[in-house]
């Protein structure tokens, strides 16, 4: 069985300073979800891994690094899904968790698959898990795309869209591992100024993550879009039908691009342990790595 794990940092219009910087998280990601998945362990367990580092990874929009809201807060989402089992676990406007990933992971092993903003919290204390500060979680870099935004939010009606760095900021890792089992994971911090309560695709299943017995499938791009046009699952049925993971993505990022003025792109894994990506945005960070 071919092992192998796909990786993605986000996509959009990315400075040339930013993407090196983010290139080389994604290798380091890819990295540690590879040592995993040799040394025997689960697609899900080197997929959380592997978004773990990219949250802990300042250069991200996930975790530290995250965008703030309108309002000055962080609010993290984040998916995952287990695909032999079709379990999944999201959480959406988590405050103050430095790793959302696990937090969706552990909501993966309940009976629950998407818990929101307070109700989130309350499962998060009852899992022990520790609360951070959001002096934590932030970033100087954010705080200027932030004071920037909020600066020119009176000058347009895109509230979310007025910094020069225009960045689909998503995290996400996709792998199959030895048993042939494939998982996905997807984490962001979402738009930076965001309306309050806002959810993108990331925490929802179809769209912003898949993952079944044929592929698993993280998105990073226009949340509002690749919800609704259902980005994930497409993929995922698309190596159903017989393409491979390289054609699923091209095939569907073609087809976003149909649909969409929006960008974005998408990491792919099959259950032959082949990987594939595909973005219609200036560029995307990713990385992937098999072992035979």
């Amino acid at each position: 069985m071919t092992l192998a794990i796909a990786i993605h940092g986000g996509a959009g219009k990315i400075g040339k300073e930013r993407i090196g910087i983010g290139m080389e998280g994604c290798q380091e990601a890819a990295e540690i979800g590879k040592q995993i998945l040799k040394q025997g362990g689960t697609a899900v367990e080197a997929v959380e891994a592997a978004v773990r580092a990219m949250e802990d990874n300042a250069n991200f929009n996930a975790g530290t690094g995250s965008c703030l809201t309108s309002e000055g807060n962080i609010e993290m989402d984040a998916g995952m899904m287990e695909g032999h089992t079709l379990q999944v676990g999201a959480i959406a406007g988590i405050e103050l968790v430095k790793n959302p990933i696990t937090l969706a992971r552990h909501v993966l092993r309940s009976r629950h698959v998407l818990l929101i903003g307070q109700g989130a919290r309350q499962f998060a204390e009852k899992e022990g898990f520790e609360f951070c500060r959001l002096e934590d979680l932030l970033t100087e870099r954010q705080r200027t795309n932030w004071q920037r935004a909020q600066a020119l939010t009176a000058h347009t009606t895109e509230a979310e869209d007025v910094t020069d760095e225009k960045k689909h900021g998503t995290v996400g890792a996709v792998a199959i591992d030895g048993y042939g089992h494939l998982a996905a994971a997807t984490s962001t911090g979402g738009i930076i100024n965001k309306h309050p309560g806002r959810v993108g695709d990331s925490p929802l299943v179809g769209c912003g993550f898949y993952a079944d017995k044929n592929a698993a499938i993280s998105c990073t791009g226009y949340g509002e879009d690749f919800t609704r046009l259902l980005i994930a699952k497409r993929v995922a049925d698309a190596v159903g039908q017989g393409k491979t993971a390289q054609e699923a993505a091209d095939e569907v990022i073609a087809f976003l691009g149909t649909q969409t003025e929006e960008t974005g792109g998408l990491i792919v894994a099959d259950r032959h342990g082949n990987t594939g990506y595909a973005w219609n945005s200036e560029n995307m960070m990713y990385a992937a790595l098999q072992n035979q």
